[in-house]
């Protein structure tokens, strides 16, 4: 499936044990796994790509996923985030597939925006 613009096309989940995750989501819901390193898992086969994410940062606290949405010009995301009153609270930055920047909504939701 292409990648649309503006859509949520990710979800991602913190991670405090790889081994664990997979063999949970394995199990019971069939979900498959590519590893991006030891803190890093995405999954398939849950009707919408997403993954774990174990490294820096990444702790389990409530609510505990993020929403990544895609923008096919990553710049003019941000600056709309930003035109619209959202709070950039990671900006611009590279990750494995791509870059991306994360922000809080009016109600101090943090969502990511990402692009190839």
């Amino acid at each position: 499936m292409a990648n649309a613009n503006n859509s949520i096309n990710y979800i991602e989940f913190p991670m405090t044990d790889n081994a664990g995750t997979r063999a949970f989501y394995g199990q019971a819901f069939g979900w498959e796994f590519t590893d991006w390193g030891p803190g890093y898992i995405s999954f398939t086969g849950a009707g919408i790509e997403g993954g774990f994410n174990g490294l820096g940062e990444a702790a389990v606290a409530p609510p505990g996923v993020l929403v990544v949405l895609y923008a096919d010009d990553l710049a003019a995301t941000l600056a709309a985030v930003e035109a619209a009153g959202g709070k950039i609270v990671k900006p611009i930055y590279d990750f494995p597939g791509g870059r991306r920047f994360h922000f809080l909504d009016p109600n101090g939701t943090e969502l990511a925006v990402w692009s190839e």
